[in-house]
């Protein structure tokens, strides 16, 4: 499985954002399943609230299957808050932390992100560097 960060939704919803290409061609690419949180969903929705029929890609993308919603629940908030709190300078936002955390939960090492620049800083477990696509 490879995690969808909010970023690439957004671009591939907006063909004159400066990843759309890269994104696009990304997707062509990935086999594997794709799965994210709702901290990263509701980032993405919230920053398409202006785009005619963004927020309604986003929901597609979701109720057919092409991504899939991973729980979060109680068990997950000590590290989800441990995190913020190491990456604080940053800073990690709660969608990042959230899919750090199904990541090291899941074993998954790889993620979907136009935030380059933060997940190439994060760690796994504390020692293993992300996979990020594109």
């Amino acid at each position: 499985m490879i995690l969808v960060d909010a970023g690439p939704p957004i671009a591939l919803v907006k063909k004159d954002d400066q990843h759309h290409k890269a994104c696009a061609a990304a997707l062509r690419r990935i086999h594997e399943p794709m799965g994210t949180v709702w901290p990263a969903l509701t980032e993405a929705l919230y920053l398409l609230s202006d785009v005619r029929g963004g927020q309604e890609a986003v929901w597609e993308l979701v109720i057919q299957g092409a991504v899939e919603l991973l729980p979060l629940d109680l068990a997950d908030v000590p590290r989800i808050r441990e995190l913020m709190r190491r990456y604080a300078d940053l800073p990690m936002d709660l969608a990042d932390a959230a899919l750090v955390r199904v990541a090291e939960r899941e074993d998954i090492k790889r993620f979907f992100t136009t935030d380059r620049e933060d997940f190439a800083v994060y760690h796994l477990h504390g020692k293993i560097r992300p996979l990020i696509v594109p």
